[in-house]
């Protein structure tokens, strides 16, 4: 028996894990810096908007996540001491749908699928995610948002309001395992809840947290880690080919 046939679901963050938000991210706001004369490069960028996305979300929870970006952008802006217009605040909302899949998202997903349901838990409202599911290729069990919890991950409501819907899909929770990249918005919350979490360590091959602040505690321990989705699937569900 295999070290992940004891659970029949998998529940994954979406944005950083299966959507590369980080290229999304920065495809909006590189051109945008240069627009405005901030000579900031991709890296920082995207640390600045980790740090202002998550302060809009703790003080604006119910706030749909179009809303989210528009803000953080309008903060990023009086970061650098320019101004971000209302079009451009309404086009960053607006590109979640325009930031690409991992390369390997669709595959991995469609091997797992064969094995366990699969299930969402994001940071997003349900418009925006409906966009981003069409470049994953395949049918989620359960979609559970951040519009439908009324907050934002690490919030304490997120993973229980993801305990209280498994019965829909007939799982219970010690058949859950999460899966994400984030180690501040899910595994810090999901081990505070006794769920048991595999670390998709994305950035790997980098330095730093990227598009996510760092974990609220310190330390954090993953029960495992892998660097691709494609390695986890080749350990959970059989390797490919």
């Amino acid at each position: 028996m295999g070290e992940f046939d004891r659970f029949r679901a998998l529940s994954f963050d979406c944005y950083g894990t299966l959507i590369d938000w980080e290229t999304g991210i920065a495809a909006e706001l590189v051109p945008w810096a240069g627009e405005h004369g901030i000579g900031a490069d991709r890296d920082e960028l995207i640390e600045v908007f980790a740090r202002y996305e998550s302060g809009v979300q703790t003080e604006q929870p119910a706030l749909r996540y179009p809303s989210v970006l528009g803000a953080t952008l309008e903060r990023i802006a009086e970061h650098y001491g320019v101004s971000a217009t209302a079009d451009e605040q309404e086009s960053f909302g607006a590109s979640v749908g325009r930031w690409p899949a991992f390369a390997d998202s669709p595959e991995a997903l469609a091997r797992l699928k064969q094995k366990f349901r699969l299930i969402i838990l994001s940071n997003v409202d349900r418009a925006s995610f409906a966009e981003s599911s069409a470049r994953l290729g395949v049918r989620f069990d359960l979609v559970v948002t951040a519009e439908d919890v009324g907050a934002y991950k690490p919030s304490a409501r997120s993973f229980p309001a993801l305990l209280d819907a498994l019965p829909s899909v007939g799982v219970e929770r010690d058949e859950l395992l999460h899966v994400a990249q984030s180690l501040y918005h899910d595994h810090e919350p999901a081990q505070a809840v006794g769920l048991p979490t595999v670390w998709i360590d994305r950035r790997h091959d980098r330095a730093g947290f990227g598009a996510t602040p760092p974990p609220q505690g310190g330390t954090v321990t993953p029960g495992w880690t892998f660097p691709t989705l494609a390695a986890f699937a080749d350990a959970a569900a059989g390797q490919s080919g």
